[in-house]
C-alpha cells in the first residue's frame, strides 16, 4: 500500500471517529442505529468505531432502548470519566484550575492569588497550579487548555500582551507543552467562557450567535456566529473594555486612553471610586478605612441597601449598558450573556443595564434581545478553555 494511500485510510479514519465521538457527547444517550443515521456512516464503521471506544474505556454500553419497529437497540453513552483535561483561567487578580471531564464537569479546583506577580514569577504560579492539578488526577489528562486575558495568539500559542502578568509575545503554549509533554492550546479568556456557554450553558437551545461578556477586573466579550468562535481578522475581537464611554476627563486606562469602558463599569473601577469616597468620609462604608475596602464588603454593603454603594453600582451597569447598546445596533446579536464579579451584584445590576440598553438602542434590534447571567458559575473560563482544546477529539483516542 502507497504511504499517501495510508495516510489518507488514517486521517479518515480519524475525522469518522472524532465526527462519532463528537454526536455522542450531543447525543446522549444513543445507539449505533441512531450514530449511522446521523453521521451517514455505514453501520459497519459505526460499529467497529464503538467497538474500540469501548475497548478503550471510552464508550459503556448502558442498557436497552425502545423499539422504533425493529431490534430493540443497546444504549450507549460516553464514560464521562474516562478522560479529563486540566483547565486554566490566568485572571487579572488570580489564577483558576481545575480538571475537567467529558461532559465539562469540574472534578477538582484550585486558585492561587497574584498577589501581583508577573512575569517569569507569574508563570512559576502557572506552573505550580498545573503540578497541584496533576497530583489530584485519579483519571487519564489528556491535555492543557489555557484562557488568558489580553491579546492571544492562539494559532500560534502566544501571549501577544498581558498587562497584568508583564507578558509580551510569550510563546506561552511550547512552554507549557516542552514542561509537561501534554497537548496545550490557549484562548482569549472570554472567547473560552463564549465557547463554554454555547456548549454546556442555558444558551445552547436558544441560537447559533451569542456575546458573552466577562466583567469583572477587566471588561472583554467573547462573540459567536454560526456556532463559531469569532476572533476578528488580528484574533482580538470583543477588546471591549477599551471602548470609550467618557471622551472627556475620564480615568486614565491602562491601555493608555483615557474613560475606557474598564475605568468605570470593572470591579477595579469600582474599587477605586469606592475608595476614593471612604478617603474623604469613612462613614459612607462603616467606618471603613479606604485600604479595608474588599469586593466582598462592597457587597455585603449593597444588599444591606447602602445608598453610596448601590449608586456606585449601578452607575457601573450604566455605563456598561451603554456599551451593550453599541453592541446590539452593530452586530443584532439577540442573546447576551454576562459573567464574571460583577454578576454578584445580580438582578439590581442587571435591571439598570437593560434600562440603559432601552433607552440607548433602537427598538427594532433590541425588541428580541435577551440579556441574562450566565448559570454557569465562576468556573465558565475553566470548562470553555478545556472545550476549545477538546475541539481536535483525536486527543481522547488510544492511538
Amino acid at each position: 500500500m502507497s504511504t499517501m494511500k495510508k495516510a489518507t485510510q488514517k486521517y479518515l479514519k480519524e475525522h469518522n471517529r472524532s465526527l462519532i465521538f463528537k454526536k455522542m457527547l450531543d447525543q446522549n444517550p444513543t445507539s449505533r442505529a441512531n450514530l449511522a443515521r446521523v453521521t451517514g456512516l455505514t453501520p459497519t464503521t459505526v460499529s467497529e468505531i464503538v467497538s474500540e471506544f469501548i475497548t478503550d474505556g471510552l464508550v459503556n454500553e448502558i442498557g436497552i432502548g425502545p423499539s422504533t419497529g425493529g431490534k430493540n437497540p443497546i444504549l450507549l453513552d460516553i464514560v464521562e470519566d474516562s478522560r479529563c483535561s486540566i483547565g486554566l483561567d490566568l485572571a487579572n487578580d488570580r489564577l483558576s484550575g481545575g480538571i475537567v471531564n467529558l461532559r465539562g464537569k469540574i472534578k477538582h479546583f484550585i486558585t492561587i492569588s497574584l498577589n501581583g506577580a508577573e512575569g517569569d514569577d507569574a508563570l512559576a504560579l502557572v506552573f505550580e497550579m498545573i503540578d497541584q492539578l496533576i497530583k489530584h488526577k485519579s483519571e487519564q489528562i489528556v491535555g492543557i487548555g489555557i484562557g488568558a486575558p489580553g491579546l492571544i495568539n492562539s494559532r500560534d500559542g502566544l501571549v501577544i500582551n498581558a498587562v497584568n502578568y508583564g507578558w509580551k509575545n510569550l510563546p506561552l503554549v511550547d512552554i507549557i507543552n516542552q514542561r509537561y509533554n501534554l497537548p496545550v492550546h490557549i484562548i482569549n479568556d472570554c472567547q473560552a467562557a463564549a465557547i463554554a456557554e454555547k456548549q454546556y450553558g442555558h444558551a445552547t437551545l436558544a441560537t447559533n450567535n451569542m456575546i458573552v461578556i466577562n466583567v469583572r477586573y477587566g471588561i472583554g466579550a467573547g462573540i459567536i456566529i454560526d456556532s463559531e468562535i469569532y476572533q476578528g481578522d488580528g484574533g482580538s475581537a470583543g477588546e471591549m473594555g477599551h471602548i470609550v464611554v467618557i471622551p472627556e476627563g475620564g480615568e486614565l486606562c491602562r491601555c493608555g486612553n483615557r474613560g475606557c469602558l474598564e475605568t468605570v463599569a470593572s470591579v477595579k473601577a469600582l474599587l477605586r471610586n469606592a475608595k476614593s469616597l471612604a478617603s474623604q468620609n469613612p462613614k459612607f462604608f462603616s467606618n471603613l478605612t479606604p485600604n479595608a475596602l474588599t469586593f466582598d464588603l462592597l457587597l455585603t454593603s449593597f444588599f444591606e441597601s447602602n445608598p453610596i454603594t448601590i449608586k456606585l453600582v449601578l452607575d457601573s451597569a450604566y455605563y456598561l449598558g451603554m456599551a451593550i447598546s453599541w453592541l446590539v445596533g452593530i452586530l443584532n446579536i439577540q442573546k447576551i450573556i454576562l459573567i464574571g464579579d460583577m454578576t454578584k451584584f445580580g438582578e439590581p445590576w442587571l435591571a439598570q443595564i437593560k434600562n440603559t440598553v432601552n433607552e440607548m438602542s433602537l427598538e427594532r434590534p433590541r425588541s428580541n434581545t435577551k440579556i441574562e447571567i450566565s448559570k454557569l458559575g465562576h468556573k465558565t473560563v475553566i470548562v470553555g478553555a478545556t472545550a476549545a482544546l477538546a475541539s481536535d477529539y483525536s486527543f481522547f483516542f488510544n492511538q
